[in-house]
């Protein structure tokens, strides 16, 4: 956006420096061809004045020497030439033919003076041009006309004028340019700094959100006041999102907290009702209430651990990814041997650290092989794989359950959502939901994806430490 902005300011200087430079030089090469022209047609008409005694005389000696002086003054030749337009006079004396006058730039105005009109200007005096100024003058004798003057003046002099004002004109449009590009880069920045602040803050936002950290508020940093308003307009708005995800934070893990008390409390007494219900009906209806309430101290479960992953974004620790591994396939192989299932590790061995919250790493391989327990078959087996990828880790768990369809991968880690096929199997949905949260607080990548010969397995890219 900074380039932008000063693109257009720029542009802008660049047209109003064009727009008015362009036309003061096309004026200042239009004034030095005017003040040419009025000068040489003064003197052409004034030898043309001097010039209708000698034609009427027929003495050219009597105008020989004042053509003569004024060629050797200012440069300027001079040619009289008589009605028939052949050399009469010339400031050359004898080499009057060195001035061709049969040449286009000559004879157009000299036959216009024959012919009784005075030269008019024409065009613009360009640095580049060199014609020579050509005029021509009638010599009239009671109003008919016996000759014509006509003056040949270089323009090298003035031209060399028109070229240096018009390089002083070109070093002002770049002094101006270069001004504009010095007032405009503090300019743009100024504008944009609150933008930037605001970007800046939203990335923070963001991550306090996700984190479970207050946001950074943007404060006065300077800019347009309405810039600055918005600035704090943000800040409100900030301080509003983050108060109302703490108190929702809050309110999951204080319920979860609270209620698990109380469901600890209706499972004692359930599970002491048992034996005393003679009842057929009633003793299935206390059986469904056992599960019920074992299925609900799993949600609670699930909602405590999901706030604790939430709130614990800010806080990463290195976490040594064998050694971790190792430690919860060892506690979870007495499960897997009570199912008639086999876990199978498989580890670089070089002592992988990544960076994780606090007990990331055990939540994420307790919630994922529990997981793969639930589902995988009895005589088959659980692999969990550490492999090294540049400078990332992989950590895979995968089963040999019945897998989900390609359309469910995505919807795999939303909260609560469980695949139509396996309602009829103990969880509350919240497992993949909670690994996701931690991959995301510890800057990594979660996969699922259908490995050849069934099953399912779930992988995570981390940095290395």
């Amino acid at each position: 956006m900074r380039v932008r902005l000063q693109g257009i300011v720029l542009t802008l200087v660049a047209l109003l420096v064009f727009g008015l430079g362009i036309p003061l030089a096309r004026s200042i090469a239009a004034g030095a061809q005017q003040d040419l022209f009025l000068d040489r047609l003064t003197d052409t008409a004034r030898f043309a004045s001097l010039a209708q005694r000698p034609l009427l005389d027929n003495k050219p000696s009597l105008i020989d020497p004042d053509l003569t002086r004024y060629n050797e003054v200012y440069g300027v030749q001079v040619v009289v030439v008589d009605q028939d337009g052949k050399p009469f006079a010339s400031s050359l004396g004898a080499s009057a033919a060195r001035i061709d006058l049969k040449a286009d730039r000559v004879s157009g105005p000299m036959h216009e003076a024959l012919a009784g009109r005075r030269s008019q200007p024409t065009g613009v005096l360009m640095p580049w041009d060199s014609t020579p100024l050509v005029l021509a003058e009638p010599v009239l004798a009671d109003g008919e006309v016996h000759g014509a003057v006509l003056t040949v003046s270089g323009t090298g002099a003035e031209r060399a004028d028109v070229l240096w004002w018009w390089l002083l004109l070109a070093a002002g449009g770049i002094l101006a340019f270069t001004l504009a590009l010095a007032v405009a880069i503090p300019v743009v920045r100024w504008i944009l700094r609150p933008v930037h602040r605001l970007d800046d803050a939203t990335g923070a936002l963001v991550a306090a959100v996700v984190g479970g950290r207050e946001a950074e508020p943007v404060g006065e940093s300077g800019g347009p006041p309405e810039l600055r308003q918005l600035g704090r307009s943000f800040d409100r708005m900030a301080s509003s999102v983050s108060g109302a995800l703490a108190a929702q934070r809050a309110f999951v893990a204080d319920a979860s907290h609270q209620l698990r008390n109380p469901l600890t409390a209706l499972k004692i007494r359930l599970g002491n009702l048992e034996g005393h219900v003679d009842d057929e009906p009633a003793a299935a209806d206390l059986e469904a209430a056992r599960i019920d309430a074992g299925r609900l101290h799993q949600i609670l479960d699930g909602l405590l651990s999901m706030a604790r992953a939430e709130a614990s974004g800010g806080e990463l620790d290195p976490v040594v990814l064998d050694e971790a591994v190792a430690e919860r396939v060892a506690d979870w192989t007495v499960v897997g041997e009570a199912r008639d299932v086999r876990l199978v590790v498989e580890t670089a061995g070089d002592g992988l650290t990544v960076r994780m919250p606090p007990r990331g790493a055990e939540t994420i391989l307790d919630a994922l092989l529990d997981n793969a327990l639930k589902f995988t078959a009895s005589g088959t087996e659980i692999r969990v794989t550490v492999t090294r990828e540049v400078d990332k880790v992989r950590l895979s768990v995968r089963d040999h359950g019945p897998g989900l369809r390609p359309d469910e991968l995505d919807r795999a880690r939303d909260r609560f959502w469980r695949s139509p096929a396996h309602q009829n199997v103990p969880g509350s949905g919240l497992g993949l939901a909670i690994v996701s949260e931690i991959v995301a607080h510890s800057d990594g990548e979660l996969e699922l994806d259908l490995p050849e010969g069934g099953g399912l397995r779930i992988s995570m890219v981390f940095p290395v430490a």
